[in-house]
């Protein structure tokens, strides 16, 4: 009997964790729907004409935006970073 009240309480804690973290991504998609995308672009082009290296940037991208996730922060690098290298290359 003990066993099975066991077995109940963790399918309900994982059922519990499922819809968190359901909602958890709904929150995070309304979120960056109401966010402008050209301010995070902007946050991290003033951190690189600081001059700043590409884990101090993204860092400090990450805790302004701490919405976004590790892989689309470096991919926001990314993107910026090798328009930088095409602006400098056509100069």
């Amino acid at each position: 009997m003990e066993t099975l009240i066991i077995w109940v309480l963790v399918v309900a804690l994982i059922l519990m964790n499922i819809a968190l973290r359901i909602e958890n991504k709904k929150l995070k998609a309304q979120l960056l729907l109401k966010r402008d995308p050209n301010e995070q672009r902007a946050f991290l082009q003033n951190q690189m004409a600081q001059n700043k290296s590409k884990p101090a940037a993204i860092k400090a991208l990450r805790q302004q935006y701490p919405e976004l996730s590790l892989l689309e922060a470096s991919q926001l690098w990314q993107s910026l970073d090798g328009s930088n290298n095409k602006k400098t290359a056509v100069r």
